[in-house]
């Protein structure tokens, strides 16, 4: 028996069951690697589709892109991009807005303003957006005039209908109610989603209701927000081409018109494809730096 407290430099074998193998028996296990060759057939196979539909993208004479890269950048179809991110401005906007309001109405402690922001949320979700587009295209229909003054009682100022909401308008109003909906469900998740009991410490501190709200509950309700809130403006930009419905002329209906006017059909429809791609990658980069903004101090 050795008297240093060295370890000895051949350790004994192993003798009894479960004891572990020494070192040198460690050096001389071969490594074998996991081989995964399943996987290696779904790349190889994903490849060869990938690169088919490439050059039949590029070899193909009927996607024409020549008259696709003479149309893309055109003044009409530049107009009509702008027409599309107006519309996706105002109805994010107003709609989340009004969400916002909804949102804490369902939060309320009073029955009845909970009873009115569900019902809101359920009619709103329930009709189709084309439905609500089309309603509010043909107010003037239903109601000649708009009235304001003594509710049940004489008006004071008055306005036309036919006058007051046009195309443009009817369109902002249809998306910004309709994505008000969706928005008021995302804020309530997210405040749902900060620990109440942050409230209850800032409560014991004297701190102020709006203060709690603005600067402990959306700070962090942002980081679960912020995710649903951003495919639902990328939703909102790709479904502003319904409004092609009301010959509002957005991108989809100013192509609609060019492709009706010379036969193009298939590098026309590219013209818009290649936008909406464009910019919706923007709002998803966007996304991307404001989602890392609320994370800090969360993510490591």
């Amino acid at each position: 028996m050795s008297l240093t407290s060295d370890p000895p430099i051949h350790p004994p074998a192993p003798t009894e069951p479960g004891e572990k193998p020494a070192a040198d028996e460690y050096a001389a296990l071969k490594v074998v690697p996991v081989r995964h060759p399943w996987r290696w057939v779904a790349v190889a196979a994903t490849a060869v589709l990938l690169a088919q539909f490439l050059n039949g993208l590029i070899t193909n004479p009927g996607w024409e892109w020549d008259v696709f890269a003479r149309f893309v950048t055109t003044e009409t179809i530049l107009h009509a991009v702008w027409v599309t991110l107006q519309l996706t401005f105002y109805g994010t906007v107003i709609g989340f807005a009004l969400g916002i309001v909804l949102a804490f109405m369902r939060l309320s402690a009073s029955p009845f303003l909970r009873g009115v922001s569900y019902a809101y949320i359920w009619a709103f979700r329930s009709i189709p957006l084309i439905v609500q587009l089309l309603f509010w295209f043909n107010l003037a229909y239903l109601y000649k005039e708009l009235q304001f003054g003594i509710p049940f009682g004489p008006g004071f100022v008055a306005f036309d209908t036919m006058n007051l909401v046009g195309a443009m308008s009817a369109a902002v109003l249809g998306l910004a109610l309709h994505q008000a909906a969706y928005a008021a469900e995302i804020v309530r998740g997210g405040v749902l989603a900060v620990d109440g009991g942050q409230l209850e410490a800032a409560a014991a501190l004297g701190i102020p209701r709006l203060r709690q709200l603005r600067r402990i509950v959306l700070p962090q309700a942002m980081r679960s927000i912020l995710p649903n809130a951003a495919n639902e403006i990328i939703s909102l930009f790709k479904g502003t081409s319904i409004v092609s419905v009301m010959a509002i002329g957005e991108l989809f209906y100013q192509v609609q018109v060019v492709y009706g006017r010379n036969g193009r059909v298939v590098p026309l429809l590219m013209v818009a494809t290649v936008w909406y791609i464009l910019l919706t990658t923007v709002l998803s980069v966007l996304q991307h730096y404001v989602e890392r903004h609320y994370a800090k101090g969360a993510v490591r």
